[in-house]
């Protein structure tokens, strides 16, 4: 693939800029870059901290994945589409869905079902998740955006690092939360107790979550309603913040939600507004996505 870096990514070291394109964990973008499979403006780089300037052409040879990693379209997947056009497709993903295949979901996934409504994802970012941007846990509900040119993908991910996308969540969390603004700053890795878990750790990654409360309740327990923005995307990042501060999200039985007093069979979390500039016009652009019928079941048995 070949890129030019847009100005987002300016002044940034090129194995975290081969990560950020080809969606490959940073220790694999590095040894790209030390076997000699990556390139600026027709020459090789082995410097992985070399910093890369707007404008500059990046070349990366990436292994072609084949078998059964690379996605088939299937049409049985329903893909509920919000926006689409040349350049990207906003879509309002189901709780339940997976967003691309993986350990134990090689099927059935998001975008399985994109690739049969848009076969031309097939060559936009890394061939096992075609067009992936960013993503959404399995039983997290709502709105992300898929790239379908190279173009539009490599100017996306640079808005992610740069953290001008706008994530905006509904969660439903146990407890009261106190005070009425605030921001959880804390590093997430994995558990040193469960590999499958995040947690935080002081050897982990960089997190903000900022959390605003919308509503309090009491019965038939303390719960509150909040809004969170994401200022980073780790994994798992505002279940685990949340839970760390005390308020596990309702429903997340994987850190802590689960009450029978508000049964729920996933977590109550839900992308409902996302705001990005447009890959092509560069125009600022909003969508937003209303609470699934399951949320608001739960949040009607509150009081």
């Amino acid at each position: 693939m070949i890129e030019a870096i847009p100005p987002a990514l300016d002044g940034e070291r090129v194995d975290r800029v081969v990560s950020l394109v080809t969606g490959l964990p940073r220790g694999e973008a590095a040894e790209l870059v030390d076997r000699g499979d990556v390139q600026i403006n027709g020459s090789t780089v082995t410097n992985r901290s070399k910093k890369l300037r707007s404008g500059e052409r990046l070349e990366i040879l990436v292994p072609v994945a084949t078998g059964p990693m690379r996605p088939a379209a299937d049409p049985s997947v329903p893909v509920p589409v919000v926006h689409v056009d040349d350049d990207i497709v906003v879509v309002d993903k189901p709780a339940g869905l997976v967003v691309h295949p993986g350990a134990g979901n090689d099927t059935g996934t998001l975008v399985n079902g994109l690739l049969a409504q848009f076969p031309d994802l097939a060559g936009t970012g890394q061939p096992e998740r075609p067009g992936i941007v960013h993503r959404l846990d399995a039983g997290t509900s709502g709105l992300l955006v898929v790239a379908r040119t190279a173009e539009a993908h490599t100017l996306l991910v640079a808005q992610m690092a740069a953290r001008t996308v706008e994530r905006v969540y509904l969660a439903l969390v146990l407890g009261t939360v106190e005070p009425d603004n605030g921001v959880v700053d804390a590093p997430i890795g994995r558990s040193g107790r469960d590999p499958t878990r995040m947690a935080v750790v002081a050897s982990g990654r960089e997190a903000r979550t900022r959390y605003t409360v919308l509503t309090r309740r009491l019965h038939p327990v303390a719960t509150t309603e909040v809004e969170c923005r994401l200022e980073t995307g780790r994994t798992h990042q505002i279940r685990v913040h949340l839970a760390a501060i005390g308020h596990p999200v309702v429903g997340d039985t994987r850190y802590g939600g689960e009450r029978p007093a508000v049964p729920l069979a996933r977590p109550y979390l839900h992308a409902h507004r996302l705001s990005f500039d447009h890959p092509a016009t560069g125009e600022r652009v909003t969508f937003s996505s209303p609470l699934p019928a399951d949320l608001v079941d739960q949040r009607a048995q509150l009081s």
